[in-house]
């Protein structure tokens, strides 16, 4: 980490003046991560996939931290972190360019910063049972987080005050919605339903006497949400003259899942000799209306060489009723996309909650992990996370799934490292548990091997 203390930063005498009696610290940082990963049954061939990745063990980012001494141990203080892949140089397309960007105060009265930040429960599960001591999740095999709600919350406002040891750390946190909601969806969608030319929806529209409109009942017609999921996903085929741009509602998706929700949460942690303790909880409420709520609590133990953790994760989704109408149901369809875009993926929760009204709306997940410091620059884990989920009303959607990695990291110095991790998992259960919708494995296994250097 480099450090440039600003003495001045006015051109004026009376600037430098004010500059050098509030003096201000800027830190510039970075990690820069690069790993060749090999899975298993991966693709629609289900055949074995090999490729450069743009981090293995951490997410390649750089940020900026500032701290400005406000007198009587007051400051404030600003943080912007931009993640990139290094593999290709560009930032994940569906992430903002700053994924965190925040400003705020910090003094005997507690810290008060507003922003996008990580939310309170990757902040518990992070500072005090995560699980690698040296890097708190390997970022290409991370399913943990798919019990975090998204990890990180815009618009939010968060509150910590802590005792002067630190034994105790308490954070709160509130977020706003501001009137984030699904109607440009809907209204795309409506045009979509009515442009489109899949014979599906034709007939699905037929049955409904005409064209769709905001509230046309659904009279619960088979093949309507497959209808409306496809539009959702912005796949429909639409005549030339209706939609300028037929993906563009998928788009539309994306913009109301990153957008601002609402959420009110918080967590307590208490850490000495070795124990650390915590537990934290959170409501988000859905563009659509529906509300997520999230609970975990969990510890670790350091005693010499040796660190052990644990912990137990719930999400409870209550989904919004749509009352047999299409816009409410679209609405319902587009809560269960950004949820599945926070529980899916191989390195992000594993597997699919579904769509429609089979879909589960609950899942639970224990962990299990030890780490030892092998000798002074080698680091040794092995972690173990199983889950279960449940309320899918046919049981397409329910089953439980393992998740098992073993990871070794050396250190060349402080600030560069080697690593080689082995993962593996498992989901079995109902028809619809898959590892991803291409290749619908219920097993995959997967070895990395990287480089890391953090400045």
């Amino acid at each position: 980490m480099k450090t440039v203390v600003v003495a001045a930063m006015a051109a004026c005498g009376m600037g430098a003046a004010l500059a050098q009696s509030t003096p201000s610290k800027v830190e510039l940082w970075g990690v820069v991560d690069a790993a060749v990963r090999h899975t298993t049954n991966e693709g629609a061939d289900n055949g074995g996939l090999t490729k450069l990745i743009g981090g293995g063990m951490s997410q390649s980012r750089f940020g900026i931290n500032v701290e400005e001494d406000l007198g009587g141990g007051s400051k404030a203080i600003a943080h912007l972190e931009h993640r990139f892949n290094a593999d290709t140089g560009m930032k994940d397309d569906t992430a903002p360019f700053f994924q965190l960007a925040y400003v705020g105060l910090q003094g005997p009265y507690g810290r008060l910063t507003m922003g996008r930040q990580w939310n309170v429960l990757f902040d518990v599960v992070t500072s005090t049972y995560a699980s690698f001591p040296y890097s708190p999740y390997m970022d290409a095999y991370k399913p943990e987080l798919g019990m975090a709600a998204g990890a990180r919350t815009n618009n939010a406002l968060k509150y910590t005050l802590a005792t002067p040891d630190r034994k105790w750390v308490g954070t709160l946190q509130y977020s706003f919605g501001e009137k984030n909601n699904t109607s440009s969806v809907q209204q795309y969608g409506v045009g979509a339903l009515n442009a489109s030319t899949n014979p599906q929806v034709a007939a699905v529209r037929k049955a409904l006497g005409g064209q769709y409109t905001a509230g046309a009942p659904i009279k619960n017609i088979p093949g309507l949400g497959n209808a409306v999921q496809q539009v959702i996903n912005g796949v429909v085929q639409t005549s030339a003259d209706s939609l300028s741009d037929p993906t563009g509602l998928k788009a539309k998706v994306e913009e109301v899942g990153m957008g601002a929700m609402k959420t009110f949460g918080g967590f307590l942690r208490y850490s000495a000799n070795g124990l650390s303790l915590g537990a934290g909880a959170m409501r988000t409420t859905l563009p659509g209306g529906s509300d997520l709520d999230a609970y975990t609590f969990g510890g670790s133990y350091r005693s010499g060489l040796w660190y052990f953790n644990a912990g137990y994760g719930l999400n409870k989704y209550k989904p919004t009723k749509y009352a047999n109408r299409v816009d409410s149901y679209i609405n319902y369809l587009t809560d269960r996309q950004i949820l599945n875009k926070m529980w899916s993926g191989q390195t992000n929760g594993g597997f699919s909650g579904g769509y429609f009204e089979n879909a589960a709306d609950k899942r639970q997940m224990i962990k299990l992990g030890v780490g030892y410091q092998a000798t002074k620059q080698l680091n040794i884990g092995a972690h173990f996370f199983r889950s279960k989920q449940s309320g899918s009303s046919d049981g397409t959607y329910n089953g439980n799934a393992n998740f098992m990695v073993l990871a070794a990291d050396y250190a060349f110095s402080k600030r560069t490292d080697v690593y080689a991790a082995l993962d593996h998992t498992k989901v079995s259960g109902g028809a619809g548990l898959v590892i991803d919708p291409q290749s619908k494995t219920k097993t995959r296994t997967g070895i990395t091997v990287g480089l890391r250097h953090r400045f």
